[in-house]
């Protein structure tokens, strides 16, 4: 079992940046896939960023170069650096555990979720 807590969301201006934190539960932290997604209104849930046991990152076009996922396991701890914010990624983001320590842009894979954090992007 793994539970994970998001931190760090917020009110931003375009162009500005955000960190955001997802602190996880569980002695297997290390051996998970890990990712970010976002569901801004009345829009489905979408991929932002993966992360494999090994470190393996992946992307969609929309956020690369922009975003960055990172991983601590030492904290148990997710990042995504978020930089160039633009009011298109305005949404709830969540992070996610896949236990098949893959990390893609597969919801289907992601068998643990956090409750979210609201990112807000002003134009």
């Amino acid at each position: 079992q793994v539970q994970l807590a998001e931190s760090g969301g917020g009110l931003v201006q375009a162009g500005g940046s955000l960190r955001l934190s997802c602190a996880a539960s569980g002695r297997t932290f290390r051996s998970y896939g890990l990712g970010w997604f976002r569901q801004a209104p009345g829009k489905e849930r979408s991929f932002v960023a993966g992360i494999s046991w090994i470190d393996n990152t992946y992307y969609p076009d929309s956020v690369k170069g922009r975003f960055t996922i990172s991983r601590d396991n030492a904290k148990n701890t997710l990042y995504l650096q978020m930089n160039s914010l633009k009011p298109e990624d305005t949404a709830v983001y969540y992070c996610a555990a896949d236990p098949s320590g893959r990390g893609s842009a597969s919801q289907g894979g992601y068998v643990y979720w956090g409750q979210g954090t609201q990112v807000t992007v002003s134009s």
